[in-house]
């Protein structure tokens, strides 16, 4: 009888776990098609008073939204933005973006912006 339990308690945790997992995807890919959009805009991203490459600054926010996501679900990618793509969590300082050498922007400004661009275009719900 405590196999039957034991192994009906984990079915419904596992389940539990998937339909949680689930429920985050659109979200997930979201942010994912938006960091795509900016490891190929061949902008620069500003953090800790250093300038990044696109690649560089897309990996960086995917660890940042990998702690995120453990520590909780994210509703939104707005959400992301805000928690994790806004600022430095070690020095507090604001991130911003410089494109083809213009004058350098918040990176929350910038994040969402082309997060409405690409919604209008339909590559992203």
């Amino acid at each position: 009888m405590q196999k039957i339990v034991a192994t009906l308690l984990l079915l419904f945790i596992t389940h539990s776990s998937y339909a949680a997992t689930q429920a985050e995807r659109p979200v997930r890919a979201e942010i994912l098609v938006l960091l795509d959009a900016l490891q190929t805009s061949g902008c620069e991203f500003k953090r800790n008073g250093r300038w990044y490459s696109g690649a560089q600054a897309k990996t960086h926010l995917l660890r940042k939204l990998d702690y995120i996501e453990g520590k909780g679900t994210l509703q939104s990618t707005e959400q992301f933005i805000a928690l994790a793509a806004t600022q430095s969590s070690f020095s507090g300082k604001p991130y911003q973006v410089r494109c083809a050498g213009g004058a350098p922007v918040d990176s929350q400004l910038w994040l969402t912006r082309q997060l409405d661009a690409l919604r209008a275009k339909g590559k992203v719900s």
